[in-house]
């Protein structure tokens, strides 16, 4: 990995969080005409069909993929069966600015993920920085009102949000240590689809399990065919491939903070077409975790 972030580099990983801050809100949007795990289900297959054409090959017998089938379906289950999952997941009891706001705590959790599992030292300033974007977090999670810290009244999207951004980070840390053959690794479409082939596995279960033990429907019409179009061609194909790119060659800790950008995108986005105007705690939780952001990045 290179750690020196070019510009073009930093217009690479600035194109992810754009489209996932356009996917938050198209989820939102399909909340009601969906369940959350189908959604992330539907989505990822109709991904593998984008990406099918490009990269059949590596699906036969005797491909480099069958030999490593533990480490990608490892990649599969954190980054295409949990992450999005949890994200929809969230939607149902959350706005989109809220859920990108308390997603902008991946660069804590790569951090720590760095430090614990993979070995990687953190300086004071990421410290400071970290306990910046916390704070950040917790404004959101209170809404602004401390005493709801206090009294333990957190929104179950909120929570499930956080579980979503520590499966991102193991999955980024994993992706930043190449064990692949140049084969499989040097071909995106390849690579990214082996991912999706073992997280349809993980992501088809979890789908069965929503059928199985909650009374669900879909409601088809062309506003949820657009939303499926959308989040498998954009936030899937097109974000998996720029972020992945990218964290190749700046790493894990400094590709995270671009992350932060989509809490900006999903306001934008939200006051677009939701008509959900940000309110005055989530410009400080901005503020607060922006500010951790130029902290950890200094050096």
């Amino acid at each position: 990995m290179n750690q020196r972030l070019t510009p073009a580099t930093a217009l690479l990983l600035t194109l992810p969080p754009l489209l996932w801050a356009g996917n938050a809100v198209v989820g939102r949007v399909v909340h009601e005409l969906i369940p959350p795990m189908t959604l992330n289900f539907l989505r990822w297959v109709l991904a593998f069909a984008i990406l099918l054409p490009l990269a059949w090959r590596v699906l036969r017998p005797g491909s480099s993929m069958w030999a490593h089938w533990k480490r990608l379906s490892m990649l599969g289950l954190l980054g295409i069966g949990c992450y999005n999952a949890l994200q929809y997941l969230a939607l149902q009891t959350s706005t989109p600015l809220n859920v990108t706001l308390v997603a902008s705590s991946i660069p804590v959790w790569m951090l720590g993920v760095g430090a614990v599992c993979f070995g990687r030292p953190v300086s004071r300033r990421q410290v400071a920085g970290a306990l910046l974007s916390v704070a950040g977090v917790l404004v959101v999670l209170s809404r602004g009102q401390w005493s709801l810290l206090l009294q333990v009244r957190l929104v179950p999207g909120d929570m499930y949000v956080l579980l979503a951004t520590l499966a991102w980070a193991f999955y980024s840390w994993l992706l930043s240590q190449p064990k692949e053959p140049l084969e499989l690794r040097g071909d995106w479409a390849a690579f990214l689809i082996a991912q999706i082939f073992f997280g349809l596995g993980w992501s088809g279960l979890f789908a069965a399990g929503e059928w199985a033990l909650v009374d669900t429907r879909i409601q088809w019409g062309w506003p949820l065919v657009a939303a499926l179009l959308y989040i498998a061609l954009g936030p899937a194909v097109i974000a998996y491939r720029c972020w992945g790119l990218g964290m190749q060659r700046v790493g894990p800790a400094i590709a995270g903070f671009f992350t932060n950008l989509t809490p900006l995108f999903a306001a934008l986005l939200s006051a677009a077409f939701l008509g959900e105007l940000p309110h005055l705690y989530h410009g400080l939780a901005f503020v607060l975790i922006v500010g951790g952001i130029v902290v950890s990045a200094r050096r």
